[in-house]
């Protein structure tokens, strides 16, 4: 480690990088996985948001991992030290959260906890396998958006042709040797502030030496570049919340009540009806969309109390 990154580190001393890391192949690509605490100890898997990554979770997780469990995390595929696809969808992100299931608890239940896109996914996969999950925890993974649509069905088959020609035109554009832009670790941390603007910068700074690297002309960030905001298709988000009332297994949900551009907009009182039975809503507030990075000691204590009843 050299000067820069141990001092960028330094000014995050609460934050603790895992204490292994392993990869698992999965169709045809290999994710990084993380863990925190003993490796014998009960596991508690955590599903990062989009555009996030596992070492987004180095002050939250080890406040999990300190309450005797051993908790994992995975980057999502084309995020942190995974490997990078020709396509990306929603489902094969469900099927890679399968995967990551069956490696680390097969057979039996296990506590979950997702933020944001890592909360939807969770949904889905509880809604479809509940036999996987004992409790599940949602940072701020709710999405809440109006049902109605927003254009005639006749201009949305000429929106969606649109769309599709941008998006093969963005993949055609990205040759093998595409990047990321790269700059000073200052200025990557500050283009991150963009989308994380409640966020100190100083674990900002950390985020780059953490989610990116450094390359001869500067950092860049190790997401592929072919991802980019949204790409949860074929499926829109606010589907989950239709089958959220339907979760068998005890559900808690955790939301930040100041919006933000990564945020979902949902609000405690839009939930009441939604819930399953065994299912309930805390929104924290003056915190926003990064629930678990704002506030991680009272996220966690929230959590832990939750998970151990």
């Amino acid at each position: 480690m050299d000067e820069e990154v141990e001092a960028v580190r330094a000014a995050v001393p609460e934050a603790h990088r895992p204490d292994r890391q392993w990869r698992l192949p999965v169709a045809g690509t290999e994710l990084a996985v993380w863990e925190w605490g003993d490796a014998s100890a009960p596991a508690l898997l955590v599903a990062h948001g989009g555009f996030d990554f596992a070492g987004t979770l180095d002050v939250f997780a080890p406040i999990l991992a300190a309450s005797g469990r051993r908790v994992v995390a995975w980057d999502q595929r084309g995020h942190g030290d995974s490997g990078h696809t020709e396509l990306y969808s929603w489902d094969a992100d469900v099927r890679d959260a399968v995967a990551v299931f069956d490696a680390v608890s097969p057979g039996a239940p296990i506590d979950v906890i997702g933020h944001s896109k890592g909360g939807n996914l969770m949904l889905q996969l509880a809604e479809a396998q509940p036999h996987r999950f004992r409790r599940l925890v949602n940072l701020d993974g709710i999405p809440w958006r109006t049902q109605a649509p927003d254009v005639s069905e006749r201009d949305r088959t000429r929106l969606l042709a649109t769309e599709l020609d941008g998006w093969l035109r963005h993949r055609r554009r990205l040759g093998p040797d595409h990047h990321r832009f790269a700059g000073p670790l200052e200025e990557v941390a500050r283009r991150r502030a963009e989308m994380n603007p409640r966020l100190p910068i100083e674990w900002l700074r950390y985020l780059v030496t953490v989610g990116g690297r450094r390359d001869p002309d500067g950092w860049r960030w190790k997401i592929d570049p072919a991802l980019r905001m949204g790409g949860f298709g074929p499926r829109r988000p606010e589907w989950a919340l239709r089958s959220l009332n339907a979760l068998g297994m005890p559900f808690l949900g955790v939301l930040g009540s100041e919006p933000e551009r990564m945020g979902w907009g949902a609000r405690a009182g839009d939930l009441t009806d939604e819930l399953p039975i065994e299912g309930e809503i805390v929104e924290l507030e003056g915190v926003g969309h990064f629930v678990h990075i704002e506030q991680p000691q009272r996220v966690a204590s929230l959590a832990l109390e939750f998970l151990d009843r």
